[in-house]
């Protein structure tokens, strides 16, 4: 069975909610690298160079969006919520929506591996995907497209408060609902004395509310707690 056989495209634009002109730029998203090794078909490539350039697209989109809707937040500040919409564990989420690990092109041992559900195949693919509909529809069909499936993360962000300490907001939003202060805990340090990397869990009595990684225990702890205002904004 060839590539074209392999995929349901109806049910895969359905679910994207883009008709493609070309159909074969869809496929060809999915293709994970691991699919290369038993299909010899001359012709087929993996889906890496569409990564790249949905990476280009996603990242230009989502700064280009961010900076209309916040006139007064700062660079970092800006910077700090671009990371939390194009990150792996986001974009991972919204594949998983959107039903891509049903679609996706992989080998026979990625996929018995569990390949399907790993979080980097589905980010991957899904800035894949951004790219073959940037291909295909062009910059502002590229542009419609990830601010729509970005839609619910987008509305997440637009309702916080940028200019925020997230330990501050943390500590408040704790203090107010259980009378306990919360507390940042290091778990983890990795790399060479100039260049460490920190893990630090933000705790509550005997609850874990987040995590965060940075350069520095502080910026950690920043991470954390926004890991941990996240959590609780959905409900974990």
């Amino acid at each position: 069975m060839g590539l074209y056989e392999l995929l349901d495209i109806a049910s895969l634009e359905d679910a994207l909610g883009v008709t493609f002109n070309d159909e074969s730029i869809l496929r060809q998203s999915l293709v994970h690298r691991s699919y290369l090794n038993e299909n010899l078909d001359p012709g087929l490539v993996s889906n890496e160079r569409l990564e790249f350039l949905g990476d280009a697209v996603l990242g230009f989109v989502v700064a280009d969006r961010l900076f209309a809707d916040f006139p007064n937040a700062s660079e970092g500040e800006l910077t700090n919520l671009r990371s939390v919409l194009v990150r792996g564990e986001t974009l991972s989420k919204v594949a998983l929506r959107l039903h891509l690990e049903e679609h996706l092109l992989l080998g026979k041992g990625e996929d018995d591996s569990g390949g399907r559900s790993r979080p980097r195949n589905l980010s991957c693919a899904l800035e894949a995907v951004i790219g073959a509909v940037l291909v295909d529809q062009g910059l502002e069909g590229a542009r419609e497209f990830v601010l729509r499936i970005l839609g619910d993360e987008l509305e997440w962000i637009a309702q916080q408060d940028v200019r925020s300490d997230h330990k501050s907001r943390l500590q408040q939003i704790v203090q107010s609902e259980s009378k306990i202060t919360p507390v940042y805990r290091t778990v983890d340090e990795e790399g060479p004395a100039h260049a460490k990397t920190f893990t630090v869990e933000v705790v509550a009595g005997d609850s874990v509310l987040g995590r965060g990684i940075g350069r520095s225990k502080r910026a950690a702890e920043m991470e954390a707690a926004r890991d941990a205002l996240e959590n609780r904004d959905r409900g974990a």
